[in-house]
């Protein structure tokens, strides 16, 4: 079988090496560190013969370490339970008494997972113990479904992670509130409902009503949004319905695909939109919540166009809160607007429920690539939801298809990728969160980096700092260095993370609201540190802080960027790159 090298540029951790070691040394990383990403992959039979031409210089078992070694394909995710393993394996190699043994392995990881994960918080998740453990798991946003639960119980989240943010020294989880939107739904029924594929069942928009072959809907104009011939889908088309014909008040259809209808299930008509307000009284107050509580993103279900998203800035500027919009293409009429709505926006989520749902199921992943390629042209944050390891909820390891759709998630270049279900409700929600962990972080090792789209920056073309990020970027993926960069607003980290660097975005700021709003941002690393009014003092500290969290290493160079909108220790005019030894 096919054996891993994962030895790529991704990753900035060196090979083990000693000063003994001489020409031979560098021989066998050459062999072993090929450049492109084809050559990773050799056979058992070409391994064998690179370690064969050590063998007339080195002892006879610490060849065989170096097989045993190099044969077992190496993925490092940086989480609590892995450091401790690696530390146990650099012991075993003192105690064989040459480095050698670790040709083809990397050094104590500083590499992090730059695709962000965000944890849908619910019944599963919901105590201070739980929170803690998916943040030291790879959450880096706790969201609220507002479909779910009450003010009350959402009240003691945000409170458990504000908390978990105030003690964590080098970690930060961002808050973000999901609207319910102008959801159509079922009624009340006093138990579930059997219905078998042929069987007539009436849909009414009467309140109260619940028998085995009518049920109420709690919206007043879904008689006349439907038409004779329209497909009705129960939870994005786990059951199917095909409407036969419409009273006044009551919708009769002929069941299609069959299952177990229960209260309260969401609909969907193929195709069609309901004539709804994106934003209903129940999300204004929610909302209002979210500005006293000062989350950090609000998630606005079925966005139709860019309106609803002025009308929600205005009120926020209003309301002098500083939280971002983040809109959820979830439904058919968003296709023709999604230019304007996220131009308009702060980010997009591609919410492939119900897009799949009004939408041809088909056109999903054409959808999600045009989405995630449109978000990063202009600079936007974009999350791909939904369904990502959904069979995860109920079992303890993911179906090969799920890990996939990460892996295209990641490659597509998503910001973050979603849990729902599988940490609200889910039975396995920490194993849910390391899958999408590992599998995250292993895509990112083959992705070359500084791949960018060529019209990026679109939305920057007019300040300056587009330029220095876009040099900064080449400038570190030359010198394979990190890149550190001090921001009070968050500007000149997103402009960055928005470029791929191939190193992580150390992104220093004084402000707690910046720090927690750049958790989301691929590559970007927020760490909370007070600024000096001597510019080489926070430097010198900035670099400090990173050696002793162990995120560079002494001697390393990193790329120290001085721009953005808001001069820091520089005038106005003067932007600068730095090149500096830590």
């Amino acid at each position: 079988m096919a054996q891993v090298v994962a030895t790529t540029r991704s990753i900035h951790s060196s090979i083990l090496s000693s000063p003994s070691s001489g020409s031979l040394q560098d021989r066998v990383d050459k062999l072993l560190k090929p450049s492109t990403f084809s050559s990773k992959f050799l056979s058992s039979h070409d391994k064998k013969k690179i370690i064969s031409s050590v063998s007339s210089h080195r002892n006879t078992h610490i060849v065989a370490a170096a097989v045993k070694r190099s044969a077992e394909p190496e993925v490092i995710p940086v989480s609590p339970e892995d450091v401790p393993k690696r530390e146990e394996q650099f012991v075993q190699l003192e105690q064989l008494g040459d480095t050698t043994a670790a040709v083809g392995m990397w050094t104590k990881p500083t590499v992090r997972r730059k695709t962000k994960i965000v944890c849908t918080i619910g019944p599963s998740t919901n105590t201070k113990e739980m929170i803690w453990k998916l943040a030291e798991a790879g959450m880096n946003v706790a969201r609220m479904n507002m479909s779910h639960g009450d003010h009350a119980s959402h009240q003691k989240v945000i409170d458990l992670v504000k908390e978990y943010n105030a003690q964590a020294k080098d970690n930060v989880i961002a808050i973000m509130l999901d609207t319910k939107g102008p959801e159509v739904r079922s009624g009340d029924l006093p138990q579930p409902i059997m219905l078998s594929p042929g069987q007539e069942f009436t849909f009414t928009i009467r309140r109260g009503v619940g028998t085995s072959d009518c049920v109420s809907v709690n919206y007043d104009d879904f008689v006349s949004d439907v038409e004779a011939g329209d497909m009705l889908l129960v939870d994005g088309g786990m059951m199917s319905l095909l409407v036969k014909s419409k009273t006044e008040d009551s919708v009769k259809c002929e069941v299609v695909d069959g299952g177990e209808l229960k209260s309260r299930r969401h609909l969907n008509v193929r195709g069609k939109s309901a004539t709804l307000p994106s934003i209903t009284d129940k999300d204004w107050d929610d909302i209002k919540f979210g500005v006293e509580n000062k989350v950090d993103f609000y998630a606005v279900s079925f966005v139709k166009d860019a309106q609803v998203v002025h009308e929600l800035k205005n009120y926020l500027k209003s309301c002098g809160a500083d939280i971002h919009v983040i809109v959820k293409i979830e439904s058919a009429d968003s296709i023709p607007n999604l230019h304007s709505i996220i131009t308009a926006s702060d980010g997009a989520m591609v919410a492939r429920g119900d897009l799949g749902a009004e939408l041809p199921i088909e056109e999903v992943p054409l959808l999600q690539e045009e989405i995630i390629r449109l978000c990063r042209s202009m600079g936007k944050a974009v999350i791909v939801a939904t369904n990502m390891l959904e069979s995860m909820i109920v079992h303890p390891t993911p179906t090969r298809a799920e890990v996939s759709d990460i892996a295209i998630a990641v490659r597509e270049g998503a910001d973050a990728v979603m849990l729902s279900g599988e940490t609200a409700h889910g039975k396995f929600p920490l194993k849910a969160v390391k899958v999408m962990h590992t599998v995250s972080l292993r895509t990112e090792a083959t992705i070359a980096g500084g791949e960018m789209p060529s019209n990026l920056g679109q939305a920057f073309k007019n300040h300056t700092s587009e330029m220095f990020a876009y040099h900064a970027t080449m400038m570190s993926n030359t010198l394979g260095t990190s890149i550190v960069v001090f921001t009070r607003t968050g500007f000149m980290s997103i402009l960055l993370s928005h470029y791929r660097p191939s190193g992580t975005v150390f992104a220093f700021t004084n402000e707690k609201r910046i720090q927690q709003r750049l958790a989301l941002y691929q590559g970007v690393c927020p760490i909370y540190m007070q600024f000096s009014d001597d510019a080489e003092e926070t430097f010198a500290n900035a670099l400090s802080v990173l050696k002793n969290q162990g995120m560079v290493k002494e001697g390393e160079e990193v790329a120290l960027v001085q721009s953005g909108r808001q001069p820091i220790w520089r005038f106005q005019s003067t932007h600068n790159i730095q090149v500096r030894k830590v």
